[in-house]
């Protein structure tokens, strides 16, 4: 792999910059170098042959973002993950379910090593690992799997109001084949109350569902106690842990974890593949949502792509080596991020609990100032005004409704997201142009100079026309 004119500067501030890559069938190089000199902003080694293909390259060009701190919704791969995954896009092509010849041995030993990479990551043991399509996938195989398995005696399911949207999509999908689900509402910092859960179990409850890391706000849930919780009654514990995995220490024995929800993309892994941790003692029955070949202990029926679950591994397996340093660091990205935006601008609320959250999800909303708006106005940066699955809407994060916020501040708030490869430079220019441009859009509300001149917004009685 390597550029068709050999290696060039790459600029330290680029708005957007261009790599063709091209695989040659006779040299194969990594594509690590050339990855992380972008990353780190270094040359491009100049590794390639001598003379390169003149034919049109395999790989369209990639598109690199000059600033990127929407790290909650997608991260890159990491450049070892592709380098694990490149040869089993070309020379190790078998079926790993065929077992009668090399290709699909070879093939089969790179899933089963993936699938106890992944155990690792959670200490779980490489059989309880059903590898899917994403998190989205796990998510409704857990929850619809379980009900549907234990529907002639149990048809009750606990989860909250701050759920992921598939989570949330799922029971109601549950209800219309008359199965009861409890939403639990959340604390004003977006914890749940755990007294209000052991209410809510009832003798038919089968399961109970509470995500790990919210994608909204970062609150980080008391999953040891949840996990407690449900073991004392014999109800089955599911998390989605697709922001937290790889990112805060998670054991599935240590925290009665029953089911577990992971994605590949979040964790600086491949799109398109995820897995779901089902335990094996006590023995946890899912009824399939698809028939097939019978793959995955027959609970995911049809081919396991080598090369994604291969990636999948490799992302749990460096992650598992550079967590503790990727926490610290982000930790202090995050810190720096919020005291400089704090400490300029008046009204900025931080949304979720300050104590008990994941450092790299900031959640903040601009008094007197359009979410939207601002969104716009920082157009060159990748952020969110809230999921990036309902981001399309112009309604106010129902996360931030569960949490009481007003509908105002709902409407002014902005995600922010710090990962692996988020630099210092990356950070002050957001807070830079941040600050910037809340200023400028204060000046232009008619509210803001209300608010300065101390008139309560509360007070006033708006009369719609």
């Amino acid at each position: 792999h390597g550029t068709s004119t050999g290696p060039k500067p790459i600029p330290s501030q680029p708005h957007s910059m261009t790599i063709s890559l091209w695989l040659s069938p006779c040299h194969h190089l990594s594509v690590e170098a050339i990855s992380l000199a972008y990353l780190r902003q270094e040359n491009v080694p100049n590794s390639a042959p001598a003379a390169m293909p003149t034919a049109k390259p395999i790989m369209k060009p990639i598109f690199i973002l000059s600033k990127q701190l929407g790290w909650v919704v997608c991260v890159p791969q990491d450049p070892r993950v592709l380098d694990s995954m490149l040869p089993y896009l070309t020379a190790y092509y078998g079926n790993p379910h065929s077992r009668t010849h090399a290709y699909g041995w070879e093939s089969e030993a790179a899933m089963e090593k993936a699938r106890r990479q992944v155990a690792d990551l959670i200490g779980a043991d490489s059989r309880e690992i059903i590898f899917t399509s994403g998190a989205t996938e796990s998510n409704n195989m857990a929850i619809k799997g379980v009900a549907r398995f234990y529907k002639s005696r149990k048809k009750h399911i606990i989860t909250t109001q701050t759920e992921h949207k598939c989570v949330l999509d799922s029971c109601r999908s549950l209800e219309t084949e008359g199965f009861h689900i409890t939403y639990l509402p959340v604390k004003k910092n977006g914890l749940v109350d755990l007294k209000e859960l052991e209410a809510a179990f009832q003798p038919d409850t089968s399961l109970v569902s509470v995500m790990t890391v919210n994608n909204e706000i970062g609150v980080k849930q008391p999953i040891h106690d949840i996990g407690e919780i449900c073991r004392a009654r014999n109800v089955f514990f599911h998390t989605d842990a697709a922001q937290a995995i790889g990112k805060i220490p998670m054991d599935v024995n240590n925290m009665k974890i029953d089911l577990m929800s992971i994605s590949g993309h979040k964790i600086y892994g491949p799109k398109g593949v995820g897995a779901l941790y089902v335990r094996r003692r006590p023995r946890v029955r899912l009824e399939p949502l698809q028939s097939g070949g019978g793959q995955e202990r027959g609970l995911r029926s049809g081919t396991v792509p080598t090369p994604l679950a291969v990636g999948l591994g490799a992302a749990c397996e460096v992650a598992q080596q550079e967590m503790e340093y990727d926490h610290k660091r982000i930790s202090q990205l995050a810190e720096r991020l919020v005291t400089k935006i704090m400490s300029e601008v008046p009204d900025v609320v931080m949304n979720g609990d300050q104590k008990h959250r994941y450092p790299g999800c900031i959640n903040l909303s601009f008094a007197y100032v359009e979410g939207e708006s601002l969104l716009m106005a920082l157009k060159d940066v990748a952020l969110s005004s809230g999921s990036a699955c309902t981001s399309a809407s112009l309604e106010p994060s129902y996360v931030l409704r569960a949490i009481g916020t007003d509908e105002d501040l709902a409407h002014s708030s902005i995600r922010f997201g710090i990962g692996r490869f988020t630099t210092e430079e990356e950070v002050d220019y957001t807070v830079q142009k941040c600050i910037q441009h809340v200023k400028r859009l204060r000046e232009m509300s008619p509210l803001w100079e209300m608010v300065q001149d101390g008139i309560d917004l509360k007070s006033i009685k708006w009369t719609q026309h």
